[in-house]
């Protein structure tokens, strides 16, 4: 998966869960919330995983030369 997908997959997670804890919160559903949070926090670790493979794109490029 390229940095962009992972980073887009990751704010649509977060977006998701963000949703899911307001209609728990809202409802008084404790395991959506439960559920929402899992899945805003997974949303964050892709956009990570995404910042990662930009930075040693980076380096790699720098290191090799490329620009």
């Amino acid at each position: 998966m390229s940095s962009t997908t992972d980073k887009i997959k990751g704010l649509a997670n977060e977006a998701v869960g963000n949703v899911k804890q307001a209609a728990g919160k809202a409802t008084g559903n404790d395991k959506l919330v439960a559920e929402g949070k899992a899945q805003e926090l997974k949303g964050e670790a892709q956009k990570t995983v995404g910042d990662v493979k930009d930075g040693a794109k980076t380096l790699a490029d720098k290191i090799t030369g490329k620009h």
